[in-house]
């Protein structure tokens, strides 16, 4: 399945009478505070990591992403895309501790 297929999917259970701009985004930060949330109480409270409940997790936080994209009528295929080019340029040869800390974006201009 691509992200589009999954993205027209998705939309078939959303609601059409919110905006998917604020629905997304909102139902984003949610579901991602519960999958941290998870992972903090298995690192620091003893809990168990359970694997299935927290792909289930990242399953809500990729429906968000695809009402979120719809609202700003975009497809999760072509943001993927845009991403992956970004990551291509910032890291061409791969994660670099060396360039993310001296990254262009970060570099403070003297006047």
């Amino acid at each position: 399945m691509t992200f589009d297929e999954y993205q027209a999917l998705a939309q078939r259970t959303s609601s059409k009478w919110h905006s998917r701009i604020l629905n997304g985004a909102l139902g984003l930060s949610g579901e991602v505070g519960e999958c941290a949330d998870h992972v903090k109480k298995h690192f620091f409270q003893g809990h168990n990591l359970d694997c299935a409940h927290l792909a289930e997790e990242i399953g809500d936080v990729l429906w968000y992403c695809a009402e979120l994209a719809s609202g700003i009528n975009r497809s999760l295929d072509e943001i993927a895309e845009m991403n992956i080019a970004k990551l291509r340029k910032r890291y061409p040869d791969g994660f670099d501790s060396e360039r993310s800390v001296h990254r262009a974006e970060y570099e403070v201009i003297e006047k």
